[in-house]
């Protein structure tokens, strides 16, 4: 895993955060419920291809 990955998910959690909390202010809070799910989202397919890496060293390790 890179820093660049490390940096790009911070980013997005600081900008999810500063999006949700100006849409509660606002009155709008199921906006800000989908801007949260879809930072997530986000964050999730950028990890994905990590994590079956990590489970296919694993399988090759135990030769499973």
């Amino acid at each position: 895993m890179n820093e660049n990955l490390i940096f790009k998910i911070a980013a997005v959690g600081i900008l999810v955060t500063i999006l949700s909390q100006v849409l509660k202010q606002s009155g709008r809070e199921e906006h800000a419920f989908l801007t949260s799910l879809a930072g997530l989202l986000i964050v999730l397919f950028w990890i994905v291809p990590y994590i079956y890496e990590l489970f296919e060293t694993m399988r090759k390790l135990f030769a499973l």
